[in-house]
């Protein structure tokens, strides 16, 4: 069975290139013009993807990405945005978007970054579901749950991803460009603008001091590492 990709731009020109590519690519698509039918189709139909441009009439794309997130519709959202503005990218990621492109876009990125997020989420299903704890923080794949003194933390879909990721490799330094081989599935040189934006997040979620942390470490001209906090 064909796996489905929801389209959501008011431009025909933008949504003809895309469906061409991506049923090209061997997926189905369906379209929205606007945010309000977005929602109203990611809440009645079964899509593996959303293709999200913020810029909709109605409602906007960062608009509807925190409605979605917010009644638990957790299909993964590649965001496309025609502006070269820092802030709405890092608002689209923090409300749960999984990834972006700036338009101008090549049709094969998109379909390649597709590709990745679908790995990934496809991945996750097929994992071992064993608790992973480290210090205080309690982690559990299989509920996508995570706990730090007991107190139940709540994560976007790629911050648990990235967390679960670090934590199954704790003591490692992880290069950006690795987590976003690994748990983006790039398989090119992304933008690591995206890894840290999503660490960042994590940090204000697990650790006490945020400029000192005691859990995810940076490491200077390398990456990141996890590791057991000092008593």
């Amino acid at each position: 069975m064909k796996q489905k990709i929801l389209i959501v731009d008011d431009e025909v020109s933008i949504v003809t290139l895309l469906t061409f590519n991506i049923e090209r690519a061997g997926f189905e698509t369906d379209v929205a013009y606007d945010g309000d039918v977005a929602i109203q189709k990611a809440e009645t139909g079964a899509f593996d993807l959303i293709i999200l441009d913020l810029m909709l009439p109605k409602m906007d794309g960062l608009e509807v990405c925190k409605y979605l997130r917010q009644h638990k519709i957790d299909t993964p959202i590649l965001m496309l945005t025609a502006k070269d503005d820092e802030s709405d990218k890092i608002i689209g990621l923090e409300l749960g978007a999984d990834d972006y492109l700036t338009k101008p876009f090549s049709p094969k990125e998109v379909v390649a970054r597709i590709k990745a997020i679908l790995r990934r989420t496809n991945g996750n299903k097929e994992q071992s579901f064993e608790t992973i704890q480290i210090g205080d923080l309690l982690i559990y794949p299989e509920k996508h749950e995570a706990t730090l003194k007991e107190e139940l933390l709540t994560f976007t879909r790629k911050e648990f991803e990235l967390l679960q990721f670090l934590v199954e490799h704790k003591g490692k330094v992880i290069s950006r460009d690795q987590l976003l081989n690994k748990v983006w599935n790039y398989d090119f040189a992304g933008d690591t603008r995206i890894v840290d934006v999503h660490i960042s997040r994590l940090r204000e979620k697990i650790e006490t001091d945020t400029r000192n942390p005691a859990y995810i470490k940076t490491i200077r001209g390398l990456g990141y590492k996890i590791e057991e906090p000092s008593l």
